[in-house]
């Protein structure tokens, strides 16, 4: 049955909302790759990246940044998620950069979301998150997948912004967050980076958490650390 004027038009309507604008495919990941590898994040980074091995995932791996900061000897295969073809290009740039191929690892650069990995279960050693889950639509179903994907004793290597711990920055955040997110590529600023992964089933080893100096502290709040699956789900 033909459709009606209103069901083609709802159906345009739906595709260009979900379409990313022009800001979002051009100006966000040069905004991304500029702020996330300022010299602050980039010392928090050289902190928690070299510890993943084996058979690493990155998710959110666009622009590459972490690239410099991986022990290649300890790591048997790369591969990197992104949902910005964008970001994924600098990635691959990145990968040639780094020589990771005469490294011995042939990485794998992937567009694809947190919340519909295209991976089996317990694919992979280490899964490395950095500055992405304030971003991804849905943080329980990203962190999920995350569970899925990693093998039994792996762990998840996380450094993340979020929800401040005092009150007044997190006020900030919350009336900020609402505009920001529209610039920002969907950057919340108030989401809970520990917690989620322990509310997810992880049990969290938090390596550091402070302001990072010369930051507004409503943007500035950030944690790293090392999760690993609780035995209940482990064992699933």
């Amino acid at each position: 049955m033909p459709q009606s004027r209103n069901e083609m038009d709802q159906g345009t309507q739906a595709a260009t909302a979900s379409r990313p604008s022009w800001w979002d495919r051009h100006m966000v990941p040069r905004l991304i790759r500029c702020a996330c590898s300022q010299g602050q994040i980039m010392k928090s980074r050289s902190k928690i990246v070299p510890l993943a091995s084996g058979d690493v995932l990155e998710l959110g791996c666009g622009g590459g940044i972490n690239m410099e900061f991986y022990n290649w000897p300890h790591i048997t295969s790369f591969t990197g998620l992104d949902p910005s073809p964008q970001l994924l290009t600098m990635s691959e740039q990145a990968a040639q950069r780094h020589g990771l191929h005469g490294k011995g690892v042939s990485p794998r650069i992937i567009l694809g979301r947190g919340e519909s990995m295209p991976f089996g279960n317990h694919s992979f050693d280490s899964v490395v998150t950095t500055f992405t889950l304030c971003s991804v639509d849905d943080p329980a179903a990203v962190l999920s997948e995350i569970r899925r994907v990693l093998r039994p004793h792996g762990r998840a290597y996380f450094l993340e912004h979020g929800a401040a711990p005092d009150i007044a920055p997190a006020k900030w955040q919350r009336r900020i967050e609402p505009v920001w997110k529209r610039m920002a590529g969907n950057c919340h600023l108030s989401r809970p980076i520990s917690a989620a992964y322990e509310q997810a089933g992880f049990a969290v080893d938090r390596l550091g958490a402070h302001y990072m100096p010369k930051t507004p502290r409503p943007f500035g709040w950030v944690e790293y650390g090392t999760a690993r699956m609780m035995p209940s789900t482990a064992d699933l």
